[in-house]
């Protein structure tokens, strides 16, 4: 069961585009076997909301253009019944522009959804994965980690002292601080490890595969370069980071979170400003 149902995933823009295409002519089909009294135009919008929804506008013309020429088709095999042999021909010029007009639309209304559920997943602030995005992707590197048996590690990120840049600067002078950090953050980083902002000055990095040493590397290094990054700007604040490794996976998003932040409180309450690494066994 599992096979067929990969194989769909994998090629499921082609197989809409070839059962559109097929549904197209079939219909077209059954226009003729009917006769002309039998309106099936309605019918033809199944096909084209199925294949420009899923697979895209082009594909949506392209079916579009095809129900067009398969009731044209039909026509034409009945050119008898018309009053006028140009009759077929400017009925399927407007059906044609019909399906088009809704291909559009369908279309626009698409790419809006999609747009929608990217800033669903993005901080608007800080332009990287929000909680509900890195909740989402944890817990597929969580699965990904128990299968393969990788090492994942964690770094729960808190800025020391925020609230004072926002008593003292405004919050305008605040917003730039956490953009920095983000940027910070993810030009250390590599693609493959997930950024996200968790809410106020909260941020977490997810890197997958990652051993203990390498993830104290990389934590150090972003330790570093965000403390460069105040002292540049002088602002009187300071990162303390909650590095945690699972050399086993973890049982779920919950606990990821909850010995990440763990952490990173026992770096705030031995001072701030440094780096508390555990690992985790199994």
């Amino acid at each position: 069961m599992i096979k067929p149902i990969n194989y769909f995933r994998k090629y499921r823009k082609s197989l809409l585009l070839t059962f559109g295409f097929a549904l197209s002519i079939l219909i077209g089909a059954i226009r003729y076997l009917t006769g002309p009294e039998l309106a099936l135009s309605l019918v033809y919008l199944i096909p084209i909301f199925i294949v420009t929804l899923y697979v895209g506008r082009w594909a949506g013309i392209i079916i579009s253009i095809t129900s067009a020429s398969s009731w044209l088709t039909a026509d034409l095999m009945m050119l008898h019944t018309f009053s006028n042999p140009l009759i077929p021909y400017l009925n399927e010029i407007f059906r044609l522009i019909v399906f088009l007009v809704i291909t559009f639309i369908l279309s626009e209304l698409s790419n809006a959804i999609e747009r929608q559920k990217e800033l669903a997943m993005i901080d608007p602030l800080t332009q990287i994965a929000n909680r509900r995005a890195f909740i989402k992707l944890s817990r597929i590197e969580i699965k990904r980690a128990r299968r393969f048996k990788h090492p994942l590690s964690i770094a729960y990120v808190d800025i020391d002292n925020f609230k004072y840049i926002n008593d003292h600067f405004g919050h305008s002078v605040g917003d730039t601080l956490l953009r920095f950090v983000a940027e910070t953050i993810k030009d250390t980083t590599r693609e493959t490890d997930l950024t996200a902002r968790l809410g106020g000055d909260e941020f977490v990095i997810l890197m997958s595969d990652t051993e203990a040493e390498s993830a104290y590397l990389v934590t150090n290094k972003i330790q570093k370069k965000i403390l460069h990054l105040m002292q540049e700007n002088e602002w009187p604040v300071t990162c303390s980071i909650g590095l945690v490794t699972f050399n086993c996976s973890p049982d779920s998003i919950d606990d990821l979170i909850k010995e990440a932040d763990n952490t990173m409180y026992s770096a705030k309450q031995n001072g701030k400003n440094m780096i508390k690494h555990k690992i985790v066994k199994g």
